[in-house]
């Protein structure tokens, strides 16, 4: 990776305002979602940060899990202009081999257009029984933030 970047999971690193405007308005899976949900489902998950050397964030992923036997890797961006460096894989390498990731038994996400990045940079493939796997949406139709991939 570029030197002039690296990424860290120090939580006192987060940008939150840039963090909660980059996934409320230019994300397809949390447009409209409010600031308290972001602070609330950062709090609660493991988070990645891609920075510049001089401590700018422009780049974010989050790993909700137990850290035993299941993680949902969500929410990888990278600002558009720091885009075509490398940093995307770079994150996503660096989630895949993460210390307190490493022994759980399974890791989903959901992306609609990302998938060769997953799969070549960390490992990830198609559901192997997709038929097992349900899903419950939210009943409240006025909830900000669909998280539909």
């Amino acid at each position: 990776m570029d030197t002039q970047y690296f990424i860290t999971t120090d939580k006192n690193r987060l940008e939150i305002p840039m963090i909660h405007a980059y996934l409320s308005g230019s994300s397809y899976w949390a447009a409209g979602r409010a600031i308290e949900a972001v602070r609330k489902s950062i709090d609660n998950s493991l988070c990645f940060s891609v920075l510049t050397s001089d401590g700018r964030q422009v780049g974010f992923a989050r790993v909700v899990t137990d850290y035993s036997t299941f993680a949902w890797l969500c929410e990888v961006f990278v600002l558009e202009q720091h885009r075509g460096r490398g940093l995307g894989k770079r994150l996503v390498e660096a989630i895949a081999s993460h210390s307190e990731l490493s022994t759980v038994r399974r890791m989903l996400l959901a992306t609609r257009d990302a998938h060769e990045l997953y799969r070549r940079y960390a490992g990830f493939s198609v559901l192997e029984h997709p038929e097992r796997w349900m899903e419950r949406l939210p009943t409240d139709p006025t909830a900000s933030g669909t998280d539909v991939a």
